[in-house]
């Protein structure tokens, strides 16, 4: 008579789930990756974690226990392909800005904009800079230079409009 079965912990017992759900497993996984290696990997890693975890995981639960593990570690997988991707193309974003034609660009538009500040009056200058250099709220612009809030307002507005006919394709 044989004995009953237990626990996944006894090495003849995790050996019978193995052989029962392994293929099942396997397939499961392989038609969601469709990579027959990667799909050897992701089972043999749900059995690495099932016995790692066995005295957590009763015998009933087992078979559901695998393929949710191999569930989630594929979808973490392709989650971190993402991100690398993502790295990836803003890397590639970042390495053809900086072509010896965007440095130039930059450097013009630099200069344009340099330019076109210092052309504003002194009183829009100030608060220009306060406001979009040292970002400096309205209010506080106004409590620095014992002005009213609405004077900041009005001179920044008129910056604004003076940079905007100065500066080609110039957004607020």
């Amino acid at each position: 008579m044989s004995k009953p079965l237990h626990s996944v912990c006894e090495e003849r017992v995790f050996e019978k789930v193995f052989r029962d759900y392994s293929k099942a497993v396997r397939n499961f996984i392989l038609f969601k990756c469709g990579n027959p290696d990667q799909a050897d990997d992701l089972t043999q890693d749900a059995f690495v974690k099932l016995w790692k975890n066995c005295a957590k995981v009763p015998l009933e639960k087992a078979k559901s226990y695998l393929f949710t593990i191999v569930k989630n570690d594929f979808f973490n997988e392709v989650e971190h392909q993402k991100v690398i991707l993502k790295y990836q193309q803003v890397k590639r974003d970042t390495v053809n800005k900086e072509t010896p034609e965007f440095v130039l660009r930059e450097k013009e538009f630099q200069q344009e904009l340099n330019d076109a500040i210092n052309s504003l009056s002194e009183k829009q200058r100030e608060v220009f800079l306060l406001n979009r250099i040292e970002k400096k709220k309205y209010k506080e612009i106004a409590e620095m230079l014992g002005i009213s809030q609405k004077a900041v307002e009005k001179r920044m507005h008129q910056a604004m409009l003076h940079l905007r006919t100065k500066i080609k394709n110039y957004k607020i």
